[in-house]
């Protein structure tokens, strides 16, 4: 069954014979995908009053040893989010009673950013909504190919100096 970037790639094939066009179809369904996820995500973080960066610093807070604090420059090399962006969702995050900054007691002039009790509960009523929404995503995968498209990914991001 043709989808939409095999049209595409048909187009151009028939515009520029001369070009190989093959990335296309790479990048061009990981493009589609990731818009798609994106939305999909954003459902499920939006049922629980966040948004996907916040809940990257939430459970990247949650997921850290206990009890469950890192410096922002530490939060920031773990989750997915950008240091300016880092203390933005800090600063909402922390209105909303989800985190505390507080003195780094190793370092006087940093802080520490701590999950609260409301932050954690948070997250972990989030979390398996979040896996249930990526497995949906996935289902017309199995554990294998999961695993061989999860490893391919590895290696084309580690290719990239992501890794």
């Amino acid at each position: 069954m043709a989808d939409h970037v095999d049209l595409v790639l048909g187009q151009w094939h028939a515009q520029r014979p001369d070009l190989d066009v093959s990335p296309m179809a790479v990048i061009g369904r990981l493009s589609r995908l990731s818009r798609l996820v994106d939305g999909e995500l954003n459902k499920t973080f939006g049922e629980h009053g966040l948004d996907r960066a916040s809940f990257d610093v939430l459970a990247t807070l949650r997921r850290s040893a206990p009890p469950h604090r890192l410096t922002p420059t530490e939060l920031m090399r773990s989750s997915m989010v950008t240091s300016g962006a880092v203390t933005q969702r800090l600063d909402r995050l922390e209105a909303r009673g989800l985190v505390v900054r507080m003195p780094n007691e190793h370092d006087g002039r940093g802080v520490v950013v701590a999950l609260t009790d409301a932050g954690r509960g948070l997250v972990d009523r989030t979390l398996p909504d979040h896996l249930a929404t990526e497995n949906r995503l996935l289902g017309a995968l199995t554990k294998k190919e999961r695993a061989a498209l999860a490893a391919t990914l590895k290696r084309v991001l580690e290719s990239l100096g992501d890794g």
